[in-house]
């Protein structure tokens, strides 16, 4: 049986823990998918084809992973493309009660499963909402992002 995982977020932009749950994922399933969400209600710094490209190129050494777009309930995402587990990073005790419910209820709604990798220490505090206030006050963030997302921040810019 080939396993399929579905990792998802918005990615905006996409961090050094999320390279790394990639990563780790890519060695434990058959194919990781990285589906990046487009809601609609949020506002974001880089539009849906933005983020797609930053995470295509900041993981295009991962031979076993791919990124697609959704919309919508995340399990609709994981059926169309037909993933079978779903795959998620855990950075703190704060983050496993939102997780966890959200994975009882994708499993309650389509019987699909969530599986999570615990963060590397290193990245613990990283968000892509840390990243963007500490860029918006000129503060360095290359130790939190890919080169690739130093240069678009950077365009952002002017």
């Amino acid at each position: 049986m080939t396993t399929r995982a579905i990792y998802a977020g918005s990615f905006d932009p996409v961090t050094n823990g999320h390279v790394d749950v990639i990563r780790r994922g890519s060695a434990l399933f058959d194919e990781v998918l990285v589906a990046v969400g487009d809601n609609p209600a949020k506002r974001y710094w880089f539009d849906r084809e933005q983020r797609e490209a930053l995470i295509r190129e900041a993981v295009s050494d991962v031979q076993n992973a791919s990124v697609v777009t959704f919309r919508g309930l995340l399990v609709d995402a994981a059926a169309k493309h037909g993933a079978n587990v779903i795959l998620r990073g855990l950075r703190a005790l704060s983050d496993f009660d939102l997780e966890f419910r959200n994975g009882l209820a994708n499993r309650d709604l389509s019987g699909i499963e969530t599986l999570f990798i615990l963060t590397e220490p290193d990245n613990i505090f990283v968000s892509s909402s840390l990243v963007k206030e500490i860029h918006t006050n000129g503060g360095d963030v290359s130790r939190y992002v890919p080169a690739n997302v130093i240069a678009a921040l950077r365009s952002r810019e002017g």
